[in-house]
């Protein structure tokens, strides 16, 4: 959840940002990236609060949410945008392309490497949480694999199997996306 709603809300934020006409576009980026400079020990309380007020505690959409927006993709989204030429533009909207059709046919293809990449990155970092879901969760039936590795008790030949499987999903979701991802680099033009 947290890799997806994360690519999807920076893919859209950086196409607002480069090619929607907004006065303070610069402005707004540089607030959305000076975020990544407020450590998360200040972010914590702030957002744990905005949970418990709006009855998210102990629920997998407050589990997610607030870790979604990440701003790195944003910017490296953002860059890659201001690389497409302007005319790729200016010939979809001849062809009669809106401003969706052209996120949606042009934009979304030609970024298809970044995405992947940022998929990776985003499940690694989504399913390596252990200080938000300790937080926002009191109940086992949200706890993640993380939180079970700290909580874990037994022999040691159990906690080192559970560790060894706890590592398959990421080392999946790597190998699978990892094809596409150098499918994309290398790619003839």
């Amino acid at each position: 959840g947290v890799a997806i709603l994360s690519v999807v809300t920076s893919l859209m934020a950086a196409y607002a940002l480069v090619y929607y006409r907004i006065k303070y576009a610069t402005l707004l980026f540089w607030i959305i990236f000076i975020t990544i400079l407020v450590p998360l020990e200040l972010r914590i309380f702030p957002t744990y609060s905005v949970m418990a007020e709006l009855n998210l505690v102990n629920s997998y959409f407050g589990l997610i949410v607030p870790i979604s927006a990440s701003a790195i993709a944003t910017l490296f989204f953002r860059q890659f945008y201001k690389t497409v030429p302007d005319e790729l533009l200016e010939s979809a909207k001849l062809d009669g392309a809106n401003t969706w059709r052209f996120f949606v046919d042009f934009l979304i293809p030609l970024s298809k490497t970044m995405i992947v990449a940022m998929l990776i990155f985003m499940f690694v970092f989504g399913y390596n949480q252990y200080l938000w879901p300790l937080l926002v969760t009191t109940s086992e039936q949200y706890w993640t694999v993380v939180m079970g590795l700290k909580m874990m008790s037994g022999s040691i030949v159990h906690r080192f199997a559970f560790e060894m499987m706890s590592m398959v999903p990421p080392i999946l979701i790597i190998i699978v996306l990892q094809k596409h991802f150098i499918k994309g680099v290398f790619q003839v033009k």
